[in-house]
């Protein structure tokens, strides 16, 4: 049976505990291994990858995104539903809720961002018009209102280096660029899916308000210990919207050229 959907499990989403009949799974890339899980959800084979390994070993900005990427590719997924814990420079957007980011502003700075590396690779211009896959964004939005969870079906995700937080300034910027959400995982793993020729949504979860908003200062604990605390919320939403997938359909994201 085809694996066309993978979760790409970030903070706090560590635990393939919506699926059933996990194996292990080992993938070789040219980039270097990959260690996944693969499960079945109501009968669908899915892929299961933990973006920064056991134990959160793997900090943002050593991600492996095209090895992780390119081993998805290879076990035919079409679909990629990846999470991510986010802070929040919007208002609207508040700790708990769930947004379908539809673009990014990229301020990372020393990450592989393709695989077109030229020579042998060639070289290619990927469109990058709409970032995040509507189809998925859409069958995302109605798996959350069957679940009664609090969503935007859009938002722009600020992907910055990492590992450390951002400055109060660095937020302010952002704000004025037209920013809703920050963190450091989106990019360039938008770009490498879109190159891979997969569909790809990020399900972001607010756990704070960004520096400079938030009274307090931030703490990875406490942004794990939200996601942990709303974990139920982000299981259902997963387990609706697998359901839902139309994995056979066309959809331009498979088609870069």
């Amino acid at each position: 049976m085809e694996i066309k959907i993978a979760v790409i499990g970030g903070t706090g989403v560590y635990d393939p505990d919506i699926l059933n009949d996990i194996r292990d799974e080992k993938v070789s890339t040219p980039y270097g291994d990959v260690e996944l899980k693969i499960g079945k959800h109501q009968g669908i084979m899915v892929a299961f990858m933990n973006r920064h390994g056991e134990g959160h070993s793997i900090p943002p900005n050593m991600v492996n995104y095209r090895a992780n990427i390119d081993a998805l590719k290879r076990l035919g997924v079409k679909n990629i539903l990846a999470t991510a814990a986010v802070g929040s420079l919007n208002p609207l957007m508040q700790p708990g809720h769930l947004i379908f980011v539809d673009q990014f502003l990229d301020f990372t700075k020393f990450r592989q961002q393709t695989f077109f590396d030229g020579g042998s690779a060639g070289v290619v211009h990927t469109d990058m018009t709409d970032p995040y896959c509507p189809e998925l964004r859409e069958v995302l939005s109605l798996a959350a209102q069957s679940q009664g969870l609090t969503y935007h079906n859009g938002g722009v995700y600020v992907c910055t280096e990492g590992p450390r937080f951002e400055t109060a300034a660095e937020i302010k910027m952002y704000r004025m660029m037209g920013g809703d959400l920050v963190g450091m995982t989106g990019v360039p793993e938008a770009p490498l899916a879109r190159e891979a020729e997969i569909c790809y949504a990020t399900i972001a979860m607010v756990t704070n308000f960004a520096a400079g908003i938030s009274p307090v200062r931030l703490l990875h604990q406490e942004v794990v210990d939200t996601m942990i605390q709303n974990g139920e919320n982000m299981r259902k939403l997963l387990m609706q919207a697998i359901a839902r997938v139309d994995i056979d359909r066309a959809c331009a994201c498979h088609n870069i050229a």
